[in-house]
């Protein structure tokens, strides 16, 4: 009988909405979930103390994750959390401000933007961020200590100038070239310290690794285009019709610039009738563009984005699709 059947019935409905949920959703929404692993044998310390914590400490790729309001919170510094755009924005007691991006392997740091050793991620409600890039970033020095399996965090003390004590002192004793500390301090090299500056002195190893520049120009064209061809979508849908268009720009196949791969032949028509140029795109649209330009990419290796309803010529259908998200199937 079919009542004798009903929990199977619901059991195959769940099922069903599961497969079709897992077809749809970018993959790197379930990447950091189920590879960041909770670390439960790690200790945390800070100068010398242990650090409670009122959530798991995560670890990925052999590195240690922790919450970022936790983290801010351990060194004093400001946390504001913008949950449209899911960036984490800090504010330093020495003065600093960085800013994390959920999934975004790019830090904002001061004026300038770097590579991350490992991306961001959200896991129960929080944002987590890699230990090591984070402590140094908030003026701190990261050890692991293997005997003991624990994370060792020493708060640095900024270098005060003293009319013994000035740049090269402190580049001596830093092991840091002087224009090395300069830069980290902002400041340029006929700067003169005068006593009582207060010199930071660790030097990030984030800045070492400098994120690839984009222009206001190539923004803006990658958002015009993002808005006309999926302004109606969903965040993860716009992301994916930026990537495309940025993965473009990677394969040899297309042109090398986001200006030449958007008016190059006929994938869109927008650059050539007009609606680009009055195109104007709305704050999900800007922050997929940011983002895909920050490298935040939920569809690897795609190279076309199509309707399926609509799209339904062979050469689509010989297309190898790596998912679907809203209207538009992506594929490579």
């Amino acid at each position: 009988m079919i009542r004798g059947n009903k929990r199977s019935g619901r059991r195959f409905i769940i099922a069903v909405w599961a497969m079709l949920l897992l077809s749809v959703m970018p993959l790197s929404a379930f990447a950091a979930q189920e590879e960041a692993a909770v670390a439960k044998d790690v200790t945390i310390k800070l100068d010398g103390e242990a650090v409670k914590l009122a959530d798991p400490i995560r670890k990925l790729d052999g590195r240690l994750f922790l919450p970022v309001a936790r983290v801010a919170e351990l060194f004093g510094a400001k946390v504001t959390w913008n949950s449209k755009t899911e960036e984490a924005s800090l504010h330093t007691a020495l003065g600093d401000q960085i800013i994390f991006g959920n999934e975004v392997p790019v830090v904002y740091f001061n004026d300038g933007r770097y590579m991350l050793t490992e991306t961001p991620f959200i896991a129960d409600g929080r944002m987590y961020i890699p230990l090591r890039d984070a402590a140094e970033l908030l003026h701190a020095k990261v050890k692991w200590n293997d005997e003991e399996n624990t994370a060792e965090l020493t708060t640095v003390e900024p270098a005060i100038v003293t009319e013994e004590y000035g740049l090269a002192e402190i580049s001596a004793e830093t092991g840091s070239s002087s224009a090395v500390l300069l830069a980290r301090n902002e400041l340029d090299a006929k700067a003169e310290l005068k006593a009582g500056a207060k010199v930071r002195v660790v030097i990030p190893s984030v800045l070492s690794r400098e994120a690839k520049p984009f222009t206001e120009e190539d923004y803006m064209l990658l958002a015009k285009i993002t808005q006309v061809e999926s302004g109606n979508e969903s965040y993860e849908g716009q992301l994916g019709v930026a990537n495309v268009i940025l993965n473009r720009v990677k394969d040899s196949r297309f042109p090398n610039s986001i200006k030449g791969v958007i008016y190059s032949g006929k994938q869109f028509p927008p650059a050539h009738n007009g609606l680009l140029d009055k195109s104007k795109p709305n704050a999900s649209v800007l922050r997929a563009a940011k983002d895909a330009l920050n490298g935040k990419n939920n569809v690897e290796n795609a190279v076309y984005f199509f309707n399926p309803k609509v799209s339904t010529s062979s050469f689509f259908k010989k297309l190898d699709v790596i998912v679907t998200i809203g209207h538009h199937s992506f594929a490579k």
